[in-house]
Order: structure tokens, then sequence, then C-alpha cells
């Protein structure tokens, strides 16, 4: 290697450095922001739970009301005399899966994981107690990705691996100067994931509140607010099946005191 490239593989040792020092920050931040928002949610729970409740099993009813009406109109299509059953794939109103692998893709990534296993597994380092640890947590990281990424997640991780950015081996800074694009590449994403989830973790309304009102816990008389006039359109809506469901009770606790 001529010394010329020598100043430049010296830069991206740094930028990598400071990649990862951006990675931790971002990761302590995500962590507080999760914590003091779910200790926050659990105080409005307390508050609030007979009301959520209510509101679950109420939207709960109404569904099936909304069911058995759909259904008992279908019905009395099908007695209809110009019925005529749908022809052709019905039309899912749920969200869209997620595209199943190939087959291909799917060797791929075993190929993949396998080989990034047995190179970093935590037994090759049994005689190198200062590293254990890190290769069990890099470990940890592939089967991760390998369970829930992608394909294109889990070769990033593999280069990531593999051009000695683990910190398992020391680096070749020859052969890691000709790999600049992969070095960086993983790095990159987890910093730009990161960045993704920090940023609608601060975008939650409870986290707003938290922060952006002197007295949060206010928030609480807006949410019974909104509670109770949710819980009053619910009960209108499904009084005649309640109303069904008590009558039917007091049938049946009446012909039981007969026996």
């Amino acid at each position: 290697m001529s010394k010329q490239n020598l100043p430049n593989t010296k830069n991206l040792l740094q930028e990598q450095l400071s990649i990862e020092a951006q990675i931790q920050a971002l990761t302590n931040e995500l962590e507080v922001v999760e914590y003091e928002t779910s200790v926050f949610e659990a105080s409005l729970r307390a508050i609030l739970i007979d009301m959520i409740i209510e509101e679950q099993e109420l939207s709960d009813l109404y569904r099936q009301m909304q069911k058995a009406k759909k259904e008992k109109r279908l019905e009395q299509r099908k007695r209809g005399k110009n019925y005529q059953e749908p022809k052709g794939l019905k039309i899912s109103s749920t969200k869209e899966a997620k595209p199943l692998e190939t087959d291909e893709d799917s060797k791929e990534k075993k190929r993949l994981y396998r080989e990034a296993m047995l190179h970093v597994h935590p037994d090759k380092f049994a005689m190198k107690e200062d590293k254990i640890d890190l290769a069990t947590e890099i470990t940890s990281q592939l089967i991760q990705i390998y369970k829930t990424g992608s394909l294109a997640d889990l070769q990033l991780y593999h280069n990531h691996i593999f051009t000695g950015n683990t910190i398992l081996e020391k680096k070749n800074t020859e052969s890691s100067n000709s790999n600049t694009t992969v070095i960086d590449s993983y790095l990159k994403h987890q910093k730009e994931e990161l960045e993704k989830k920090l940023f609608l973790a601060k975008n939650r309304q409870t986290y707003s509140v938290l922060k952006d009102y002197e007295n949060p816990m206010l928030f609480a008389e807006e949410l019974k607010a909104y509670y109770t006039d949710r819980l009053l359109k619910l009960r209108k809506r499904t009084r005649k099946s309640l109303y069904l469901e008590i009558q039917f009770l007091i049938i049946s606790n009446t012909n039981l005191s007969f026996l």
C-alpha cells in the first residue's frame, strides 16, 4: 500500500468511530424516551383503567353487532331471486402483508447466517475472555437479524462482520481500505433506523404531553372527557344488544328457580 492511502484509511476509521459513538448516543436517548413514556402511560392507565376496560368491551360488542348485521343482510340477499355468488378472489381489507421470501433468498440467508455464525461464535474465543462478551452480543444480533430481518439486512451485517468492524479481530488496513463502502453500510443503516425510531418515539402524543404540559397529569382529565363521550356513544349503539342480554339472563335465572 502506498503512503498516500494511509491518511484515507485513518479518516475512515475515525468516521467509523464517530458513527459508532452516534449510534450509542441515539440508543441511550431512545431508551430514556421509551422509559419515560411507559412510566407516564402507566400512570394514566391506573387512573382510567375502568373506562378503558368498558370502552374495550363495548367496542368489541359493537363490532360483533356490525358483523351480525352484515351476515344477516348477506343471508337476505342470498334468498333473493337474482343473487349470484361472487366470483374471483376476495379483496382483503387487512394491511398489506410483507412479501414472502423466495426459496433462493431463504437459502442465501441461511448461507450468510451460518458463515457469519461460524466466524463470530463465542466458542471461537474461548481462550480470549476479553472478547467472549462481545462475541455473544454479536451472535445475538446476528440471530435477531436472521429471524426478523430481510436478506438485505443480513447482507449488511454479514459484510459488517467480515470487514473487521466487530473489533473481534485485528483489522487489515489494506483490505479494509478497499472495502470503503461495505465497511460503513451496516453502521449507517443502523444509525438511520435508530433515528427513525427516536423520531417516532418523540412524536408519540403521550411523550409530547409529558414534555410540553406544565402539569402532564392534567392530560388525564382530557382523556376522561374523551372516554366519557366515547362511552356514551357506544352505550347508545349497543343498548339493544345489552337489553337482550339482560332479558336472557333474567329468563335463565327465572327458569333455574323452578328446578
